[in-house]
């Protein structure tokens, strides 16, 4: 499609000159009128968070989303940019994005003087307008809001002249979203600088009498425990923000299915079954819920995302060490999950030293909560028949599927099993088979219809 490319033609192809937030609203209620998702990617907040952020947008606010670590704070932020119009006019060479009909900057006013209609005219695709900051206690107003540029002054421009001055990351999104990730950690005396950018729309640096009007929808992201205990967002800061939303994890077992399914690396390699990653869904909220586990840190998403990730690698180092030919995740393959994700987890200081025993306890738990709800009630006795006369079955980490069917034989109603557990059409291989049987095996010890006995890397299952 031609885009104008001056200032005249621009005009007569009927563009209207809109604000950031104008954009987005126009752009959301069409989306909402169509029935079309607003928030790609965005699990679990459609009947929570996202009626509160549509308002907050409706209404031109700017915006703070507050909530524990790894709710998808920051992932959220950056859908709103798809609220944008695809394509935006700048002046062409506009350190500030200014809009061809209103230029604001020394640069663009005298170009619009000289050229008239003839006004170079480029194109800002919407991924293009969105800046973002994680505050950190050295981030100083010049990142922000901009400083004198050395360089400009070397080169001969006299100390007052505006355009000597550097932007920061502020006035390079205008016409834009700018989010600050992490906001209380700002220093006080640099949130003050955010002042005039959320009331008077404008940026003041340093002794210049400069005042740039700024078109820039701002969003920030805070956790609860420093927004509100600490007070460490100055109070004048917080009144300027028109919106306070909070997002919380996964409200479901089924969001954090979603989840995890969505957000895991696809190209580890193996294949990991419904039912363990419903296993991983539960652990995660038992975890989170745990009165051993500190509840103002929380328990990320992306703890139930690396350990799909870290069960799933446990399968592909098998299937390598032992030539397997598809590496499907079985039970064995969570028990690595503890030992590498306790550090993502912050516990009461009185569990000191009982950290892995409690996570192993409750990933047990997990494993039975979803053994009830794929196999509770069904009849099993096929398999605790071939522990009749002291029989008994080993498996481990490094123990190959086909290995694992060898010792245990035929079983009578395994595709029932499979089928239960959510394998169908073209999950009939050994190592769906193993990752069945494994899990029925795990589910009968935890029930107390089979005892287990762990040494070095072997689980020992017998009656």
């Amino acid at each position: 499609m031609h885009q104008p490319r001056i200032l005249r033609e621009l005009r007569e192809s009927g563009h209207v000159h809109r604000t950031v937030k104008a954009e987005v609203r126009e752009n959301l209620l069409a989306k909402l009128r169509a029935g079309e998702p607003r928030f790609p990617g965005i699990v679990g907040f459609d009947d929570s968070v996202l009626p509160h952020l549509e308002r907050a947008l409706l209404a031109g606010h700017d915006l703070v989303l507050l909530g524990e670590r790894g709710q998808g704070k920051t992932r959220l932020i950056r859908t709103v940019t798809g609220l944008l119009d695809e394509w935006t006019p700048v002046v062409e060479g506009c350190e500030i994005n200014d809009h061809p009909y209103a230029p604001v900057c020394t640069r663009c006013q005298a170009l619009a003087r000289e050229l008239g209609d003839e006004l170079p005219v480029a194109w800002k695709h919407r991924d293009e307008r969105y800046g973002e900051k994680l505050a950190t206690p050295d981030t100083s107003v010049g990142d922000l809001i901009g400083d004198v540029d050395p360089i400009k002054i070397a080169e001969g421009r006299r100390l007052g002249d505006p355009e000597t001055v550097h932007y920061g990351l502020v006035p390079r999104t205008n016409r834009g979203v700018f989010s600050v990730n992490e906001l209380p950690d700002l220093a006080e005396r640099i949130q003050v600088s955010l002042l005039n950018v959320l009331e008077e729309r404008d940026i003041q640096v340093r002794g210049y009498n400069l005042r740039l009007p700024l078109d820039i929808l701002l969003i920030a992201s805070a956790n609860p425990e420093d927004y509100t205990n600490r007070g460490r967002i100055i109070t004048p800061l917080k009144d300027r923000f028109g919106a306070e939303v909070r997002t919380h994890y996964p409200l479901t077992v089924e969001d954090e299915l979603t989840l995890i399914r969505q957000e895991s690396v696809p190209d580890i390699g193996a294949d990991v079954p419904e039912h363990l990653v419903e296993v991983i869904a539960r652990f995660t909220r038992l975890v989170r819920e745990s009165t051993a586990v500190d509840a103002r840190s929380g328990v990320s998403a992306r703890f139930s995302i690396a350990a799909a990730e870290t069960a799933a690698a446990s399968a592909v180092r098998r299937a390598a060490l032992k030539d397997e030919d598809q590496a499907v995740t079985r039970v064995v393959d969570l028990a690595g999950v503890v030992h590498s994700l306790r550090g993502k987890v912050e516990f009461e200081v009185s569990e000191e030293g009982r950290e892995t025993e409690i996570l192993a306890h409750l990933l047990r738990r997990a494993t039975a909560e979803t053994f009830r709800t794929r196999l509770g009630g069904m009849d099993l006795s096929a398999i605790t028949d071939k522990f009749a006369e002291g029989n008994q079955v080993e498996s481990g980490e490094l123990v190959s599927a086909g290995d694992l069917l060898h010792r245990i034989g035929p079983v009578t109603g395994l595709a029932k099993v499979m089928s239960r557990l959510g394998m169908g059409a073209g999950e009939e291989s050994p190592g769906h088979a193993a990752a069945a049987l494994e899990f029925a095996l795990e589910g009968l010890y935890l029930m107390r219809r089979l005892s287990k006995e762990d040494l070095d890397g072997v689980s020992v299952y017998r009656t």
